[in-house]
């Protein structure tokens, strides 16, 4: 069998060694969902053992590895990114559902398939199916949600159709809070955390998704830990042609994205400048740099364990890799659509707030932005 394909069932030997492997981890995540499901319906915490059967019931039934030829695989949200993931996985022989409340776009796709341009080449991909109703999917092997981070409580609520105990979703959204989202909508057990970084992506029109570059994917657990799910995870995406790479810890990684969101996302807005306009004006740099450090100050104060000791030198780095770039929080306001400001510049007055900690920086900004939508929000 060639390298970069996988069979779609295990053995009994092999899924019971996958299942020995996993049953660590899965028990922690099913003593974290039911703790909480639990207390809020003041009930009893279920013992180790009834835990321990859960996460083994689970692991035993998924039988249909994540890097397996030919998954059924629903993208929630398909949006530039979303559009990127769905094209690309569906480019490499899996049966893909783009789903998403954007009629126009979805029409386009089935109309005349969806084409993608950029760093990735310039083509029309006609092998995916689009719809506005998750209904009509049914059950997946994955479920990738790539709303915005605004739009995730409500993918969580409508995925029920088409996840079952066996389905891995994968959630990947700018800012912080994803996790607490979908923990109030659906079980966690089944849930991996993922960061795009360094795509530049953007809607040309119906149909037509454009990204810049396509520097990494990172995907992690979220209770940390390098499991075969993730590991598998990190093969699919790979030979679909991304760049993708599985992390112990991506919560750390989720933090620094988030400073280089908080950089970038609304000072952009506020001036309406590319990434690399705003860095080649002195005083609007400055201020993207003053909204970073009250981020950065804040994961220091959680204790986050940044990768790097200069962080101006990190969001510059990051920053000149893509000059021309419009962040999503620009292009939102520019088509005049709700943005992700609660979960970046946004979160930070409100994090910080729980620590004792000063935001003038992201205060204005945020009141500024807020202000811009209001012009439409009629």
């Amino acid at each position: 069998m060639a390298s970069g394909q996988r069979c779609k069932f295990h053995t009994t030997a092999a899924r019971n060694v996958a299942l020995s492997r996993n049953l660590t981890h899965d028990t922690d995540l099913y003593r974290l969902e039911l703790k909480s499901n639990w207390t809020k319906k003041s009930r009893p915490l279920p013992s180790q053992p009834e835990i321990t059967r859960l996460a083994q019931a689970t692991a035993s039934k998924r039988t249909k590895r994540p890097g397996a030829p030919n998954m059924k695989i629903a993208i929630i949200g398909v949006g530039a990114m979303g559009s990127i993931y769905a094209g690309m996985l569906s480019e490499a022989g899996h049966a893909v559902w783009a789903i998403d409340s954007w009629t126009a776009h979805v029409a386009a796709i089935n109309a005349k398939g969806l084409r993608l341009s950029g760093a990735s080449g310039d083509r029309v991909i006609n092998t995916l199916r689009a719809s506005v109703d998750i209904s009509q999917v049914g059950r997946c092997d994955i479920c990738v949600i790539a709303t915005k981070a605004s739009g995730v409580a409500a993918a969580a609520k409508a995925i029920a159709p088409v996840i079952g105990p066996d389905c891995l979703v994968l959630t990947i959204q700018n800012g912080l809070g994803a996790d607490r989202r979908l923990a109030q909508h659906m079980p966690m057990h089944n849930v991996l955390l993922g960061v795009a970084d360094g795509f530049g992506a953007s809607m040309k029109g119906p149909g037509h998704a454009h990204h810049n570059a396509m520097k990494l994917i990172r995907i992690g657990e979220i209770t940390g830990g390098i499991t075969p799910r993730l590991s598998e995870m990190e093969a699919l995406f790979q030979n679909a042609g991304f760049n993708a790479k599985a992390f112990e810890n991506i919560n750390t990684l989720i933090w620094e994205k988030f400073l280089c969101n908080v950089t970038f996302s609304a000072p952009c807005t506020v001036y309406e400048q590319t990434v690399g306009a705003l860095m080649a004006d002195p005083d609007h740099w400055m201020v993207a740099l003053a909204a970073m450090q009250e981020a950065y100050r804040l994961g220091q104060a959680k204790n986050i364990a940044f990768s790097f000791e200069d962080p101006v030198a990190y969001v510059t780095a990051f920053g000149a890799q893509m000059p021309d770039a419009r962040p999503s929080m620009l292009l939102d306001f520019i088509a005049q659509k709700p943005s992700e400001l609660d979960a970046i510049n946004g979160m930070v007055p409100v994090l910080s707030k729980e620590l004792g900690l000063p935001t003038p920086v992201n205060d204005d900004l945020v009141a500024k932005v807020r202000l811009k939508e209001a012009s439409f929000k009629g």
